[in-house]
């Protein structure tokens, strides 16, 4: 199998949690002290050496793509009036050895329906990583991604990123089921999709940090619509585990969850005081 180098970030969705701000702003270009949120995420891949960002946006989202495209009447002013600190800055948002396509999902019809638009980008002989950039983690001593990829490359395994929450709050997430909860990374033999806390499996919920492998991609190409009525990531995942080539990778760092107001204030106190 290749190397992973391809990074797809949903970023389809309306915000309708931080209205009226996102009535004409993407939710993804809200600042976490001086960069927007999808910035970090995008930092992220990087780290972990993925060289093509792929993005599903909407038709709201126009702001993201002009975000990462260069911008020659900006540079050129700054380097006019000799500011050449904030030059770099601008210039340094995307290394030229990255590359950035937009794929429009037009109909919000879940994260695998969002996964599944840019099949036809990844090729069947290769891993992608889908990154949630709500999910704003400040990894230790490397990125989230990055933590993964080292278990992707050593194992030639897919990989999710996990973590222990409270039994009352398994229904707000995907859990998984670990053959084994005492060894590291966990082997997968379950995963569900916000379960109850009587049904839930464990409390090792997933984040929004996926490395997959090409066979998740072809079981999304038939996968019928689940919780929600939407096409679920993890339902496909749940197609596959039976091969036993699922990992859950329980990072080191700390996550917030920028899909509510709460942890998008602590994640700006905490990036900022940094």
């Amino acid at each position: 199998m290749k190397p992973l180098r391809k990074a797809i970030f949903p970023v389809a969705g309306l915000g309708t949690r931080f209205l009226p701000a996102t009535k004409s702003i993407p939710k993804e270009m809200l600042t976490v002290v001086d960069r927007p949120i999808i910035h970090y995420s995008v930092e992220e891949a990087i780290e972990a050496g993925c060289e093509v960002m792929i993005f599903v946006t909407g038709r709201t989202k126009r702001a993201i793509a002009d975000y990462f495209d260069r911008s020659p009447d900006l540079e050129a002013e700054l380097e006019a009036k000799g500011k050449t600190e904030a030059l770099e800055i601008v210039r340094s948002i995307i290394p030229p050895h990255v590359k950035c396509i937009f794929v429009r999902q037009a109909q919000p019809l879940g994260l695998g329906h969002a996964v599944l638009c840019a099949a036809e980008l990844i090729g069947t002989d290769e891993p992608f990583a889908v990154l949630l950039p709500d999910d704003l983690i400040d990894g230790v001593p490397k990125g989230a991604l990055a933590q993964l990829a080292e278990v992707h490359r050593r194992t030639g395994k897919a990989v999710l990123a996990v973590e222990e929450v409270p039994t009352s709050q398994v229904h707000q997430y995907g859990i998984v089921k670990p053959k084994d909860a005492s060894v590291t990374p966990l082997e997968l033999e379950g995963i569900v999709e916000k379960p109850t806390a009587k049904d839930a499996p464990s409390n090792w919920s997933v984040v929004g940090r996926y490395i997959l492998t090409p066979d998740v991609m072809e079981a999304l190409k038939t996968q019928t619509p689940g919780a929600g009525g939407e096409i679920q990531l993890t339902d496909a995942i749940a197609r596959c585990l039976p091969s036993g080539q699922f990992l859950g990778h329980a990072f080191h760092g700390k996550r917030f969850d920028c899909g509510n107001k709460r942890g998008f204030l602590e994640a700006n106190t905490h990036f900022g005081l940094k």
